[in-house]
């Protein structure tokens, strides 16, 4: 079984559209997701600058719009035979695998997007850090010790404290023993309570959506579950807005069920990455540029 994942916020990297839009499926297909979230996804995703695609609002639609039209051109019509995205990765997934429709997921990360730059402008000054290394218990000591959220739990020995801009500060002047602590370029707290504003408004946009149910394997961050249906799929995901993303049970879930091969759809490299450390054996491929489809191809046919 080959797993197809979808990278989440942070992944975007300036002018990452360029070389996809060589491939005319891809130029048709970001032009329709384009006009289904409001947002122009081939000018950011060309000639945007990294401050400009860093913007919540911005960045995950130009995360999921990426996603879907990458693995459309490596899957074409074909559902994954598993699914699973990290955070905002989440909407690529389950339109993917065939729970939203291409423009149902653009047009709720949209909403997703612009509802969480509002939530994290409307609070205290609130922000993120990547915790790398370092005691397990420790780190998860450190973090209660300055009231912070593990809000991103990726394996690896990778976690992501979530909170104050006050209590990250306070955590990256005194980090856990052996561990690194690196403040991250987010707009806030993430996948914690200061989000609650903005799972009303994904809330509301959900409810005017029929889902579908999935047509192969889709896993959900909230536990690592396997979701097999539609609803209670697109449920969790507007729950996990404002919840920790459990990627570590994610992957944990992929190698119960016996995943053979990962490919990560562009931007790809973050998930692949982790993987390398928490899946080891397992071969991957990181969909960065079109070169990247023979190999993703020829390891999907490994599983045929």
């Amino acid at each position: 079984m080959i797993a197809i994942l979808c990278p989440g916020q942070g992944a975007q990297t300036p002018g990452m559209l360029s070389p996809w839009l060589e491939l005319p499926e891809v130029a048709e297909s970001l032009a329709g997701l384009s006009e289904a979230a409001g947002v122009d996804i081939v000018r950011h995703g060309t000639a945007s600058d990294a401050d400009t695609i860093r913007d919540t609002a911005v960045a995950q639609p130009l995360l999921v719009a990426t996603a879907i039209a990458t693995g459309r051109a490596l899957l074409g019509d074909a559902a994954p035979a598993l699914a699973a995205g990290h955070s905002v990765g989440e909407l690529g997934a389950a339109a993917l695998a065939g729970v939203l429709t291409d423009a149902d997921a653009m047009r709720l990360v949209a909403v997703r997007g612009a509802a969480m730059a509002r939530a994290a402008a409307s609070s205290e000054a609130t922000s993120m850090a990547a915790v790398l290394g370092g005691d397990a218990a420790e780190v998860a000591s450190a973090l209660e010790k300055h009231g912070l959220t593990p809000a991103n739990v990726n394996g690896g020995g990778q976690v992501v404290a979530a909170g104050a801009k006050a209590a990250i500060d306070a955590l990256l002047a005194e980090p856990p023993a052996r561990a690194r602590v690196i403040e991250l370029q987010v707009a806030g707290a993430f996948h914690t309570t200061y989000m609650i504003p903005a799972v009303a408004d994904l809330d509301a946009a959900a409810a005017q959506v029929s889902p579908g149910e999935p047509a192969g394997v889709l896993l959900s961050n909230a536990d690592g579950a396997q979701v097999a249906d539609g609803a209670d799929a697109l449920a969790r995901i507007v729950r996990q807005v404002a919840n920790p993303v459990r990627w570590d049970l994610c992957m944990e879930t992929m190698l119960s069920l016996g995943v053979t091969g990962i490919v990560e759809v562009a931007p790809g490299g973050v998930l692949t990455g982790l993987a390398k450390r928490a899946m080891k054996g397992v071969p991957s491929v990181a969909l960065k540029t079109p070169d990247d489809l023979a190999a993703a191809r020829e390891l999907l046919e490994t599983a045929a």
